[in-house]
């Protein structure tokens, strides 16, 4: 079954606890804690031993499955305090961006060389490092997706599909999904008002406001067996909890309703 999930930075004003229960409340099966640096760090990579039992015991009271975290920089010593506190706490999937310039090949053979050696430091961890097409960046369409899927070989590799970027490249993800898909191991989801070159304001970002089709997305999904993690990750301004949670449990009515029709939930 796919499992639907928040990215915890929707929250970034609150408490992790404070998120996990507006998660739980707005009925999703699980969580994505945001480990972004200056953004925002529910999951303090500097001092994750510290709150591993606090973000356990969290997990506990809620209910609510640890899906991913979201690194985003491929700094190594980051990325390896993730891989530990992965291991530990018991979060399958760290994320990150490509790096990297858009249009040029020499970036994107570094990037891929990048991702290749990044993916053999987490396989001793036994976590799962995806990487996503991101606007800007090397790797930021299907084309340059699939090259980074024949560039990387570790077992430890992933592709981590959002829509909303590959939108912004021009293409229609849900002819873009199935592509990918033997590679997908998790998905960022949101919808996105018009071309770019930003997802919007984050209301807009809720799934069902916007301009892709994410039912055809949905429906990509469940045609391909994908059975993962699906989680909204909104970017923006603070919100207080009131708009937060309301972006939140929309999305979550508009995807759940989706995938049941389709028979993947």
């Amino acid at each position: 079954m796919i499992k639907l999930g928040v990215n915890t930075v929707l929250f970034k004003k609150y408490s992790f606890a404070e998120a996990a229960a507006a998660i739980k409340k707005a009925g999703f099966d699980g969580l994505e804690i945001s480990a972004l640096g200056g953004m925002c760090e529910h999951l303090r990579l500097d001092d994750w031993r510290s709150q591993k039992d606090e973000i356990k015991a969290v997990m506990e009271e809620t209910g609510l499955a640890m899906l991913s975290t979201e690194v985003a920089s491929q700094d190594r010593e980051r990325l390896l305090k993730a891989f530990e506190a992965g291991a530990e706490i018991g979060i399958p999937v760290i994320n990150i961006g490509p790096g990297g310039k858009m249009d040029d090949e020499d970036s994107l053979k570094q990037s891929i060389e990048a991702v290749q050696k990044l993916c053999e430091l987490a396989e001793p961890f036994g976590v799962t490092l995806c990487v996503k097409a991101h606007v800007g960046n090397a790797v930021y369409s299907t084309p340059t997706t699939l090259k980074m899927m024949a560039g990387v070989t570790s077992p430890a590799f992933g592709v981590d599909m959002d829509p909303s970027h590959i939108w912004r490249a021009g293409e229609r993800p849900e002819e873009a999904l199935p592509q990918v898909l033997s590679k997908v191991k998790h998905i960022h989801i949101r919808d996105c008002k018009g071309m770019g070159p930003g997802p919007g304001e984050p209301a807009l970002q809720a799934c069902g406001r916007g301009d892709i089709d994410l039912f055809g997305y949905c429906k990509a999904m469940a045609d391909g067996n994908y059975d993962g993690p699906c989680c909204l990750e909104v970017i923006g301004p603070d919100l207080d909890m009131t708009d937060a949670a309301i972006i939140a449990a929309e999305t979550y009515g508009y995807l759940n309703a989706c995938l049941k029709k389709l028979g993947a939930r």
